[in-house]
């Protein structure tokens, strides 16, 4: 059963403003530096910025006020009017100074119908608004999380490359003394013009990402640094710990039955009787035309009402109008239902991927770790000798080159610990959606 949403489309909330202030502020000031701002906050200007929330909160006031019209055909209807004119001989028409006309339906079951349908159609719109407002806060917090470890790993980046350019003038040196082979100082050219190449990729990598979170918040490209610390953790949820409906799976399942609801209006359209009422006043005057002249029962005063009863006999047009609905209400119902379907799928492959980029992540970590300790070791070593007895059996003393091959192995474990890191944090961020569980990650987002 999916109950009614009730979505205002004028939220008002004192939560908001600071994501306002802050985006004018930005806005009216390209030119400062990149300011610190919250993961909270880009997510809220970019669902303010959003086309598609926009678009879904205009179907919504579609919605409302198809629902409204549909309730409104019980609500009377006044029209005032004049078809004052001049005629010569019998008249053509009732000579009207000014009439009034007062009509509404009062039984209708297909009507009854149809206000369920646009009843439906509003829940529907305001599960869809809800749905866009949640896939912006996901396209948002992923790009935010990215943006974020991308910067680290060009800092990390930038740190290898002093590495790796000590680490050549070290093997240059050893080289010009004869020392190391001259395939050793080519190695250390190679793995610092690597590594040169890897911070382009990464400083592109970070233009992108603040490319594209301009775009969904509207402020000025590069405007925004991400602050670490705005940034909850993300909980791991798993597919059989509480699976909810998706807003999107909720909203088309709502379209589908409003489909049906509005076959079953033109269904009883074309069998069931309707009943409306109407009455109306006339003015009229015979100063312009012969009206009294043809009518020697002239009165200026007259009005007329009662009730109007439709009894369908004979309507093919109805009946194919069914047809066509009951088409419509089939095809919303499988769409639904292939929404579902997919959203299971797609649990399924999060859940799996969830398992090895999980494993990955302490793979990596662990990996960094060594590289830690492992370089701890080699400033120990360097600083204090090998600790072995000189003698044909001893291990040679470390050679200066050892720390920059430490520090730059320490500082790739590192990153491919961020990206290990980052890969499971956006996969359980797309598993959260998948599971229903948006809104709580939004809850703690704001709570932060």
């Amino acid at each position: 059963m999916i109950g009614r949403v009730r979505v205002k489309t004028r939220q008002k909330s004192h939560r908001g403003w600071p994501a306002i202030l802050i985006g004018v502020a930005l806005t009216a000031a390209p030119a400062l530096l990149p300011a610190q701002v919250s993961l909270a906050t880009v997510v809220d200007l970019a669902q303010r910025n959003s086309g598609a929330v926009r678009l879904a909160d205009a179907d919504l006031q579609k919605a409302q006020a198809a629902l409204s019209q549909a309730q409104d055909a019980y609500i009377p209807s006044l029209t005032i009017g004049s078809t004052l004119g001049y005629s010569v001989g019998f008249p053509t028409g009732q000579p009207s100074i000014a009439n009034a006309t007062f009509q509404s339906l009062v039984v209708s079951l297909p009507q009854q119908q149809y206000i369920r349908a646009a009843r439906a159609g509003v829940q529907a719109a305001s599960l869809a608004l809800k749905d866009a407002r949640e896939q912006v806060a996901l396209d948002a917090s992923t790009g935010y999380i990215e943006m974020e470890a991308v910067g680290r790993e060009l800092d990390a980046t930038r740190q290898q490359e002093s590495f790796a350019e000590h680490l050549v003038k070290i093997e240059q040196e050893r080289a010009e003394a004869g020392v190391d082979p001259l395939s050793d100082l080519l190695q250390a050219q190679l793995t610092a013009a690597q590594i040169r190449l890897k911070r382009l990729h990464l400083q592109t990598r970070s233009a992108t990402l603040a490319q594209q979170i301009s775009v969904l918040t509207g402020l000025p490209t590069g405007s925004i640094t991400p602050d670490s610390a705005s940034i909850p953790e993300i909980p791991a949820v798993k597919a059989d710990e509480g699976v909810r409906t998706t807003a999107g799976i909720e909203s088309a399942a709502m379209l589908a039955r409003s489909k049906q609801f509005q076959a079953r209006g033109e269904e009883k359209a074309g069998r069931w009787p309707q009943i409306g009422f109407g009455a109306q006043y006339n003015l009229d005057s015979d100063a312009l035309n012969d009206y009294s002249t043809y009518f020697t029962h002239f009165t200026p005063n007259n009005y007329a009402f009662g009730f109007n009863i439709q009894i369908p006999v004979f309507d093919v047009g109805h009946h194919a109008k069914f047809r066509e609905s009951a088409a419509d209400a089939l095809r919303a119902t499988v769409e639904a239902e292939q929404a579902q379907r997919q959203n299971e799928i797609q649990i399924t492959m999060l859940t799996g991927n969830l398992r090895e980029l999980d494993a990955l992540a302490e793979i990596a970590s662990l990996k960094q770790q060594i590289a830690a300790e492992q370089l701890k070791t080699v400033l120990a070593q360097l600083e204090l000798g090998n600790g072995a007895s000189s003698g044909p059996a001893a291990q040679p003393q470390l050679s200066p080159k050892a720390e920059q091959l430490a520090r730059i192995d320490e500082r790739q474990k590192f990153q491919d610990a961020l990206d290990a890191k980052l890969d499971l944090s956006k996969a359980r961020l797309t598993l959260l959606r998948a599971l229903g569980h948006m809104e709580d990650w939004l809850h703690e987002l704001h709570a932060k």
